[in-house]
């Protein structure tokens, strides 16, 4: 597969990360904070420093908590807020994406969000893989003015759901991109390719990141955390790995 033929979207649940992921060749990053809840809004310090370190695409989760994807009022009004936030300070694109108690694309929200939006790319997330209907979501999501849909096939994970990745992929017929996310690694991504017709990829490249400090009180938490000294990050190796991967397939 030729360079120019996909595109390679890291998960980056710190600044060290989106650093990282254009060192490995990554095209872009989704910046998120709290990556174990499934990623909510960055704050504004980081989003202003992720794009002073990094000159690939920078897109932005916009999701106030982890949990469902069934937003109050003031939730959809916060989101709005975040959304001029994160336009000011950089973002290249945005995440979002909301759904009714139905399980069906939530048109009020979304024209909310998407207006608020303006001419930013829009990546529906992964509220797509709770949702009822999926081809008829994947219709109002490209008539709503989504780029992208990031997918794991409504199942677990991507390498699981490739059918029904590959069948959005063929309905969407270019309308919009496909990107399977979710246990997507350098070890599966060129089956994942092959099988789907995807073109576009989401993964976190996580790897653990030792801490520095040399005193330490490991009994005491900062959290629900077995360790308080561990995190984790974008490693360059697995995401040079993936852009091979392709570029071999």
């Amino acid at each position: 597969m030729d360079r120019s033929d996909f595109r390679i979207e890291i998960c980056a649940g710190s600044v060290e990360s989106c650093a990282v992921a254009q060192q490995g060749g990554a095209d872009r990053v989704e910046l998120c904070a709290a990556l174990p809840e499934g990623g909510t809004t960055p704050s504004i310090g980081m989003i202003r420093r992720a794009r002073e370190v990094t000159s690939i695409g920078l897109n932005v989760i916009i999701r106030p908590r982890g949990g469902d994807f069934l937003y109050t009022d003031s939730e959809i009004r916060q989101m709005e807020y975040d959304i001029y936030a994160a336009q000011d300070a950089g973002a290249d694109g945005l995440v979002f994406g909301a759904l009714t108690e139905d399980g069906d694309m939530d048109e009020r929200a979304m024209t909310v969000l998407m207006t608020a939006a303006g001419d930013l790319p829009v990546t529906f997330h992964r509220a797509f893989d709770h949702c009822r209907d999926p081809f008829g979501t994947l219709d109002k999501i490209i008539q709503y003015g989504c780029c992208r849909i990031l997918t794991s096939g409504c199942m677990p994970t991507a390498q699981a759901g490739t059918g029904l990745i590959a069948d959005l992929v063929k309905r969407a017929a270019g309308r919009l991109s496909i990107m399977p996310g979710c246990g997507v690694s350098s070890k599966n991504i060129a089956a994942i390719a092959a099988a789907t017709g995807a073109r576009e990829f989401h993964f976190s490249a996580k790897a653990p990141v030792p801490s520095l400090m040399r005193f330490r009180r490991e009994e005491v938490a900062m959290g629900n955390e077995s360790d308080p000294y561990a995190r984790t990050g974008a490693d360059i190796n697995e995401v040079a790995s993936a852009v091979k991967a392709l570029l071999d397939c």
